[in-house]
């Protein structure tokens, strides 16, 4: 909860609450796919989130509900660290609805 800058005698006031049966669901999944990264590190990858996008890329790994992939820079500009044409994306676990391993 947001507690910063709220003054004496004010009254705070959930505006969203997960039950314990979503938290249980999502502790679950992220713990699976963490797994599934674990086994899978620098392997070729696409992931489809909720929204739909699709991203093709190099699986980097995951912790603390975050999955990170290695992807192509667009125009050939060169990424901030390493020197490499490949830049770090971040997606957050619970939005991914598939992640397929390519060139296997």
């Amino acid at each position: 909860m947001l507690t910063m800058g709220i003054q004496a005698g004010m009254q705070q006031k959930v505006l969203y609450q997960a039950d314990n049966q979503a938290v249980q669901n999502l502790k679950s999944v992220r713990h699976h796919v963490h797994n599934v990264c674990r086994q899978h590190v620098n392997q070729i990858v696409q992931v489809q989130t909720m929204d739909g996008q699709i991203v093709v890329g190099r699986l980097l790994g995951c912790d603390k509900g975050f999955f990170y992939m290695g992807v192509q820079q667009q125009g050939g500009q060169r990424a901030f660290f390493g020197g490499s044409d490949e830049a770090l994306l971040t997606l957050v676990l619970y939005e991914l609805l598939v992640i397929t391993l390519l060139y296997t």
